[in-house]
């Protein structure tokens, strides 16, 4: 393998130099971290938000199927982003979608924070972050699926 000297990767183009960056990159990755972290609390706060981020969005869906009037207050929480709403037929339009997915960033962020201070300093055992992850899931998975939904009256 050449070696190069720094002059020549200086002058090479930058798709060159982020090419040879990228090429010694799990060189590193043998030695491990100089501090490595003894708790697993932060990385769990961070799984846990994405699943309570799931089922929010899961339940925003079903909040909009209720009414039009409560579609029209999750579409008119989007009115603050730019470019969501459009008059051309070509681009369409996001409309309640863009509503349940602020939602579920919004919980998912706050929930993460929430989370993060609470757990930073634990140790969360291996089994509860299995069994919690698929449990949230799970519930968020089976909400989108709802064999009775078309039988079951709503409004």
């Amino acid at each position: 393998m050449a070696k190069f000297s720094m002059t020549t990767i200086q002058r090479a183009p930058i798709y060159s130099r982020l090419w040879t960056q990228f090429k010694q990159f799990p060189q590193g990755l043998h030695q491990g971290a100089d501090r490595p972290p003894s708790t697993s609390g932060a990385a769990a706060a961070a799984l846990f938000s994405g699943g309570i981020g799931a089922i929010a969005m899961m339940l925003t869906h079903h909040y909009t199927e209720l009414s039009k009037a409560n579609e029209r207050f999750v579409t008119e929480l989007v009115s603050v982003i730019p470019l969501v709403t459009s008059k051309d037929p070509m681009w369409g339009n996001l409309g309640g979608f863009a509503g349940k997915e602020i939602v579920l960033l919004v919980v998912w962020l706050t929930s993460w924070t929430i989370l993060h201070n609470i757990l930073k300093y634990r140790q969360v055992k291996p089994r509860t972050l299995i069994l919690g992850l698929l449990s949230l899931f799970t519930i968020a998975t089976v909400m989108t699926w709802h064999p009775l939904f078309p039988y079951l009256s709503l409004q």
